[in-house]
Parts: C-alpha cells; sequence; structure tokens
C-alpha cells in the first residue's frame, strides 16, 4: 500500500505542464540505490529510488524533492525533503552537491548526506555518478 501511495504521488508530479529534465543516478554507500529523477524548471527535482543490492522483498523505494540552493553551469547544491520505505521507514533529509565537470553538462557525479529519522535514526552519506538527458551544452 505506501508503494502504491509513493508512485501515486510521483505521477501527479509529473504531470505537471512544466519544463522538465529527465535524470539517472546511481548512489554508493553502505544503502546503495539508484535514482530517476526530473529537473523542473531548474530550482527543483523530484527523484524516485531504489534500493539496490539485496533481495526484491527487501527493496526500500524513497521519494525526495529538492530544491536547489545554489545552481551554475558546473555544479548546484540542493536540499530537500522525501520519504522511505521499508528498511529504515521514515523521513529522509538530504542534502548534497552535483559536479558537472566536463564541456558537455549531462554527466556529473554527486556527494550527499541525507539524515533518515524514522524508528532507528541514520546518518547516510553517499557518493555516485548522475547522467541527465537532452541537450545540456548551452
Amino acid at each position: 500500500m505506501r508503494v502504491t501511495i509513493l508512485f501515486v504521488m510521483l505521477f501527479v508530479s509529473m504531470s505537471f505542464k512544466t519544463f522538465a529534465q529527465f535524470g539517472v543516478s546511481v548512489h554508493q554507500t553502505n544503502l546503495p540505490f539508484v535514482g530517476f529523477n526530473y529537473e523542473l524548471k531548474d530550482k527543483y527535482m523530484g527523484e524516485l529510488r531504489f534500493s539496490t543490492d539485496n533481495f526484491f522483498e527487501d527493496i526500500s523505494p524513497e521519494l525526495v524533492f529538492t530544491r536547489f540552493i545554489k545552481k551554475d553551469n558546473d555544479y548546484n547544491f540542493y536540499g530537500g525533503l522525501g520519504a522511505r520505505l521499508n528498511i529504515y521507514e521514515g523521513l529522509v533529509i538530504p542534502l548534497g552537491i552535483n559536479v558537472y565537470p566536463f564541456e558537455k553538462k549531462n554527466f556529473g557525479f554527486q556527494m550527499e548526506l541525507t539524515p533518515i529519522i524514522g524508528d532507528d535514526a541514520l546518518l547516510r552519506g553517499t557518493w555516485g555518478i548522475r547522467y541527465r538527458f537532452g541537450d545540456r551544452s548551452k
């Protein structure tokens, strides 16, 4: 039921008629995950994340909405709020940076620090890669 609510929230948020840039990410940590995201109006990013490296019944979906605090062509800082279900359920508060060091700004690197607040309090630190589809050379 909780997963259904996450999917409904994601599809409702994607249905708004606004400029969006689709991307994918892989985050490495003790709790690794893969993410599918949309950048909205170059100010916001919604991301649906799924834990990896575990059994299917242990996959933990996570939905986060972030706002870019400082955005430049080569990097952006972001902070946000979200929820995680299944293992380590709770509120997530991501704070991170994306860096796009190459001439074409599609491929980049990310680092994120995220408190997960629920039955257990956990501080997750991740690093990884991010790819944005579409023309980002502007």
